[in-house]
């Protein structure tokens, strides 16, 4: 016999039982419940005391799950944004160091890259405005880094850094105004950095500004008196202003911090030479010439104040040398063509003395030296024809007062941010440079004596005549 339990309604029972008692027949029971709606029998009808406490615990629980669910969606959006944003900024300062790593190594383009993904992953972050102005810059994609710079200045204008750094792109560009104008302002903003007067001392000498660039170097070497380089920069603005014993202490101090910075001794021998202390310039150059052999200003220089101090032969090996590395060097030329005139080969200065007066046609210098050549030679008529071109040339030659007019020498290179910067060559003295070419005031007898007064007394009555054979019009 098998059992079936089978769930039915109490009205479904008592059906039953009827009709089973009336018919006598076997008891029938519905297999199956057809479904009820209860919301549709409630409606309209009170509810009993314990269907609304259900009723309204079921509701309570719905509305629980409603809001832990949405807290927990909430949670889950934070979670995933969190972990986005921390990915992001791990990538980002990723993109800075490797960026940075690039400048360090001199890899530009790949400096480049990185800080244009960083800035594009996130423009107002200011480490990565700033990587991607000196990368531009370092590349000399110089457009690119001035409106990188002005850019990031409309966002940061009190940055002393991109400041500083947007006044280096303008001065690269030959816009030194308004490199000044940005180096004055970063100064303004952070007057603490050595690195920001000593760029405007670099503006200011390019535009020959002597005064005002020593004013900025003085300034930096005030914040930072180790740095040699500043002070042989002070003392070119010396030297440049006839202020030599100033620019001697100035090389000195710069040999002491750095003996082996370049052309120091070059610059310590080159204002021994101005004063006249011939043999300390030459034992300065000699040091130098351990440091850069193959220095044409250096060799000339050398060959110039060792022919000054009447060593013609060693003077002659020098020079010959000078020449030879920089056939445009139109003072070695003249000063080659003067020593073989000293030691008596006329022949072999003529075409020296030629080739200088080719290469500055307005000097009269090489034209006095080659009249006499020639005249040594017995051509009277080509040396009378020189002796009236340097005379009619001399004639035409402005005077000078007693600053710093004489020739440029060795234009120096300073490197700064990856690039290189030329700062103006050394001056000899107006009277000193007078001096080696046998020039003289125009009928200004004051003038010539206090000239006269201002130049080193010959060391010997020998070295006396020479000069006074070279230039008969000035002794």
């Amino acid at each position: 016999m098998h059992l079936a339990l089978i769930y039915f309604s109490p009205r479904t029972a008592g059906r039953c039982l009827t009709a089973a008692n009336s018919r006598r027949q076997p008891l029938a029971l519905e297999p199956e419940m057809p479904p009820i709606n209860f919301m549709k029998l409630l409606a309209g009808r009170p509810l009993p005391l314990g269907r609304a406490r259900d009723v309204q615990l079921l509701e309570n629980v719905r509305s629980g799950w409603d809001k832990r669910h949405i807290l927990c969606g909430l949670l889950a959006i934070g979670f995933v944004f969190g972990a986005s944003a921390q990915s992001q900024n791990r990538q980002l300062e990723s993109l800075i160091r490797e960026g940075q790593g690039a400048l360090d190594a001199g890899e530009f383009a790949r400096a480049v890259s990185n800080f244009e993904r960083a800035t594009q992953m996130a423009p107002e972050n200011l480490e990565a405005n700033r990587g991607l102005l000196l990368s531009y810059l370092q590349a000399k994609r110089l457009r690119d880094a001035e409106d990188a710079g002005q850019s990031a200045i409309v966002r940061w204008p009190k940055d002393a850094q991109l400041q500083h750094w947007l006044g280096l792109v303008y001065f690269k560009e030959g816009q030194n105004a308004k490199a000044l104008e940005q180096l004055r302002r970063a100064e303004r903003l952070d007057g603490t950095r050595f690195d920001v007067p000593f760029d405007a001392a670099l503006v200011l000498l390019s535009e020959d500004q002597y005064p005002a660039a020593a004013d900025e170097l003085q300034k930096a070497i005030k914040l930072d008196p180790k740095v040699a380089m500043a002070h042989v920069l002070l003392g070119r603005c010396y030297q440049n202003t006839s202020r030599t014993v100033q620019a001697i202490e100035q090389f000195q101090t710069a040999l002491r911090l750095d003996p082996d910075i370049p052309l120091g001794h070059y610059h310590l021998g080159f204002a021994y030479a101005s004063l006249g202390r011939n043999h300390e310039a030459v034992a300065e150059y000699e040091k130098e010439m351990t440091h850069s052999p193959d220095n044409p200003s250096v060799r000339y220089q050398l060959g110039h104040c060792l022919l000054e101090a009447g060593e013609w032969k060693s003077a002659a090996a020098h020079l010959k040398k000078a020449v030879e590395v920089d056939p445009q060097n139109s003072g070695a030329a003249y000063d080659l063509g003067k020593t073989l005139l000293l030691e008596g080969d006329a022949e072999a200065a003529v075409p020296a003395l030629h080739h200088a007066s080719e290469l500055k046609p307005a000097d009269p210098g090489p034209h006095y030296q080659l009249a006499r050549a020639l005249e040594k030679m017995g051509r009277k008529q080509e040396a009378q024809q020189e002796f009236q071109t340097f005379a009619a040339l001399k004639k035409a030659q402005p005077v000078t007062g007693g600053t710093a007019a004489g020739p440029t020498h060795s234009c120096a290179v300073i490197q700064r941010c990856g690039l290189d910067f030329p700062v103006d060559g050394l001056r000899q003295p107006s009277c000193v440079w007078r001096r080696v070419h046998c020039l003289k005031p125009r009928n200004n007898l004051i003038s010539r004596n206090r000239e006269l007064a201002m130049w080193p007394r010959p060391r010997s009555p020998a070295t006396r005549t020479r000069i006074q054979a070279q230039c008969p019009s000035l002794m």
